[in-house]
């Protein structure tokens, strides 16, 4: 530090601690105060890539064919489905179902109507009081059984294949006011992302952004309410069958326990660990609450920052709390261990001379190793997605927030209380860490070989990696999401929304179009008077696509093609309806004519439910919407879609721009094949920041690349580890290379700062290692082994990145110590740095 800054900080904070820490509490208690307007999200956008052009179209989509959330219960009974005593309890679970507040309709086996079964003829579909249900009719089993089988508006969705498993559908209302703030807010963010946006407009976008995340807070706790009232009366019915309860709404109600969940026990268990820790280390008290007062004031005002800017925590950042209580730490670890040094040295100081020896010699290397961790964190924000860049983003300003007190509260502290004369004279001549000297001395070059060893081993495994995985497979088996989304997926149609949008190329006007020449008679009247002369332009449209066989019939055998892939589940599209009514026609296809009839008599529910989702009004378009079965196999989303893509074009006849794939498989594979490229970006954006930050501490180029290797290594290690493995990148694994460089080089930046100020002396580069391993090389050995148990606390989440992300950074931490003690020594007498050394013993 220099000697202006010095005598700044020794002015307004060690001549003056009790001012100093009182304006400092004060500032605290501020962001303290917005503590209660912390909050969580769990939404949809944290699983997808920042300003995705596939997600703007999506949204489109969303608006034009409409979309409602649904929560689906698997019921499956202890005894047979269709005994008289489970369909009595299924009815009446149905019926508590839908008096809840919150839910619009529940669809059960109970009321769907048994077209197949029912007595109908095409002409009878508008009658009503004619379709059978198995509530209201006496049905055989087998009848029903068949229909929900053959049925194409059934198979899959409502019964299993082990004719026990059954659905229900809870359909949940729409919100016009948080769909109209969407749909505002991401038409603004649109133009803003394009440099389109005005003042006004800038303006605008942040009202609408507000009022937007103000509505999603209040519906997210209406869906937590709703997803607790189902979980109430699910447990009334468990005597009768096990239930499961999947969809969304429920996976969104469930993350965000996670978080609530993860925030407790990893900032708990942290807390807990470290005490332990520095009562171990140090056997003082003092130490012990210095050190938690800073890591305490540190998250305190961090969290109320958050909540006072609304920026909310998803399950990727949740573990904010227990990193910034690490690092706050090894911030505290190393001022305590410097400044027991420095009084062990010169006992006689008096105690505010020792504190600002103290800072005077550990600010800089505390800075430089700040400015690095935050540059790893920093370079999360060209990951593309928005929770890793929340994540990089909140870590960067923490680590800030972490040195700022720490550098105030822990040495103002020290400098009110006294001197503790106990530890004064304590030997530091040999500490646990000169047998990595000696290891270093002994074998040093085979040290270097196997690294070279390792290095080229983990290479071999990084080409290994990849980033296929499912959404399911992050969550722990016993949790509910996991057994809920795992039997829908294998019994109940599917879990991953898919969607296939083809745009049809129209050469003839539907206004021009006339209806077959051979149909005479009664129905050609009847086509006369229904289609030509009786309905507006939109409504003609629509029917002649029904009258187009063609057409239907291309529908038709995509609709087929889907349904028999086995990644699919269920499947969909106006072909649904076709099928339907060509088995009431006696297996029949209906002709142009009888389409168009068809749909001018059809009742506008059942237009509600299978033709306007699946075909726009203009004819221009129609929609296939999947489920897609992502358990029992591998899944490669991009085969799959390349081998839709070369059917329709191949098969179908279909020219690429035609076709187009949406909803939540599409945006999640994209987010996942951008992985490799924000793996790349973000390690060479950190590797690129520190090296420039070894040059301006270092100021020599040959020390700055020494520096690096030893970095290398644990980020080649665990990529590599990864690979062998097949543990494939996520959101969180991601973020492990970049934040282990951040972390690591922390211990570099001390090991190398400390090296240069002990060379001199003697010039001795071997005898130099010694003295930096009892000094320096047992803060890092406190500070490595504090940060390595820390992240092991990051177990007990719930969610399975975050397991491999403290499991993966930990090692990673236990590799790169071991480098900065045995590999970076070995590296300084090898090349000597520093210039040429004396040949004396130590």
């Amino acid at each position: 530090m220099s000697s202006i800054l010095l005598r700044i900080y020794d002015k307004f904070v060690l001549a003056r601690p009790v001012r100093a820490l009182l304006l400092t509490v004060a500032v605290i208690g501020f962001f303290a105060w917005h503590v209660p307007q912390f909050k969580l999200d769990a939404s949809g956008d944290s699983l997808v890539l920042e300003n995705d052009r596939d997600l703007y179209y999506h949204r489109q989509i969303t608006e034009r064919y409409g979309s409602k959330d649904v929560l689906l219960l698997a019921y499956v009974p202890k005894a047979d489905l269709f005994a008289p005593v489970v369909l009595a309890d299924l009815k009446s679970l149905r019926d508590e179902l839908a008096r809840l507040a919150g839910v619009e309709a529940v669809t059960t086996i109970l009321d769907i109507p048994l077209l197949y079964t029912t007595d109908l003829s095409l002409s009878d579909v508008a009658e009503v009081a004619k379709i059978k249900t198995l509530e209201k009719s006496a049905v055989p089993k087998e009848l029903v059984l068949r229909e929900l089988h053959e049925n194409p508006l059934y198979k899959g969705r409502l019964l299993g294949p082990d004719d026990k498993t059954t659905a229900l559908l809870l359909i949940l209302p729409d919100d016009p006011v948080y769909r109209s703030l969407l749909n505002r807010r991401y038409e603004l963010r649109e133009k803003k992302y394009r440099g389109e946006i005005s003042q006004t407009e800038t303006m605008e976008l942040a009202e609408v952004s507000a009022k937007y995340r103000a509505r999603l807070t209040i519906l997210q706790h209406e869906e937590e309410r709703l997803v607790e009232m189902v979980r109430e009366v699910m447990a009334r019915h468990l005597g009768q069958a096990d239930l499961y309860l999947g969809g969304v709404p429920m996976i969104v109600a469930d993350m965000i326990s996670f978080i609530e969940n993860d925030l407790v026990v990893f900032g708990v268990g942290v807390l807990v660990f470290l005490i332990i820790t520095l009562s171990v280390i140090f056997r003082k008290k003092r130490w012990v609450f210095l050190s938690m007062f800073c890591c305490g004031a540190a998250v305190l005002t961090m969290i109320g920052y958050l909540g006072l800017m609304d920026w909310r925590v998803t399950v990727i950042s949740s573990n904010f709390i227990s990193l910034m209580l690490i690092l706050t730490m090894a911030l505290t670890i190393h001022l305590t261990e410097r400044y027991l040094e420095i009084h062990a040295r010169t006992p006689e100081a008096e105690q505010r001379a020792l504190v600002l020896e103290t800072v005077r010699t550990i600010a800089l290397p505390c800075f430089y190793t700040v400015l690095t961790t935050a540059v790893a964190f920093g370079s999360l924000l060209v990951s593309g997605i928005r929770p890793v860049i929340d994540f990089g983003m909140m870590m960067a300003m923490g680590l800030v927030v972490s040195f700022v007190l720490a550098f105030v509260l822990f040495p103002a502290s020290v400098v009110l209380l006294k001197k503790d004369t106990s530890g004064a004279g304590e030997d530091f001549s040999k500490p646990f860490t000169l047998i990595f000297a000696g290891i270093t001395e002994r074998h040093g070059g085979k040290i270097l070989l196997f690294c070279v060893f390792l290095a080229v081993l983990s290479g071999f495994g990084m080409e290994r990696l990849n980033v296929e995985n499912r959404f399911i497979d992050y969550f722990r088996q016993k949790t509910e999401i996991f057994r809920g989304m795992s039997l829908i997926d294998q019994k109940l149609g599917g879990t991953t929304p898919f969607d296939l949008i083809i745009d049809f190329r129209r050469e003839v006007e539907p206004d021009n179009v006339l209806p077959d020449e051979e149909a005479t008679g009664e129905a050609a009247d009847q086509f006369d008077q229904e289609y030509l002369f009786d309905q507006e332009e939109e409504e003609a449209n629509v029917s002649y696509w029904f009258g187009d066989v063609y057409t239907m019939e291309q529908i038709e055998k995509i609709h087929d093609y889907l349904d028999g892939l086995p990644e699919t589940g269920e499947v969909l599209s106006l072909a649904t309806l076709g099928k339907v009514t060509t088995r009431l026609n006696g297996n029949m296809p209906l002709e142009n004519y009888e389409l168009s009839i068809l749909h001018k008599k059809m009742p506008g529910a059942i237009k509600e439910l299978l033709v306007e989702p699946f075909v726009t009004a203009d004819l221009t378009q129609t929609r296939f919407t999947m489920r897609i079965v992502e358990t029992g196999h591998n899944m490669a989303r991009d085969v799959l879609m390349s081998g839709i893509r070369d059917f329709l074009v191949r098969e179908m006849g279909f020219a690429d721009e035609q076709i187009h794939f949406t909803n939540m498989f599409v945006l999640y594979n994209n987010m996942l094949q951008s992985l490799f490229h924000s793996q790349i970006m973000t390690i060479g954006i950190v590797f690129l920041g520190i090296m420039l930050m070894f040059l301006i501490l270092f100021r020599s180029f040959y020390l700055a690349l020494i520096a690096i290797i030893p970095n290398v290594l644990p980020v080649a290690v665990i990529l590599g580890s990864m690979g062998w493995f097949g543990i494939p990148l996520d959101m969180m694994t991601i973020t492990i290379a970049s934040i282990t460089i951040g972390i690591s080089v922390d211990d570099t930046i001390h090991y190398i700062h400390r090296f240069q100020h002990e060379f001199p002396k003697d010039r001795n580069y071997l005898a130099t290692v010694y003295r930096c391993h009892r000094s320096i090389g047992r803060a890092m050995y406190y500070t490595t082994v504090t940060i390595i148990i820390g992240f092991a606390i990051l177990v007990l989440s719930n969610f399975i990145p975050t397991i491999y992300f403290g499991l993966f950074t930990g090692f990673a931490m236990l590799v790169a110590l071991l480098g900065d003690l045995i590999m970076l020594p070995k590296l300084l007498m090898l090349f000597k740095p520093l210039g040429p050394g004396t040949q004396s013993e130590r």
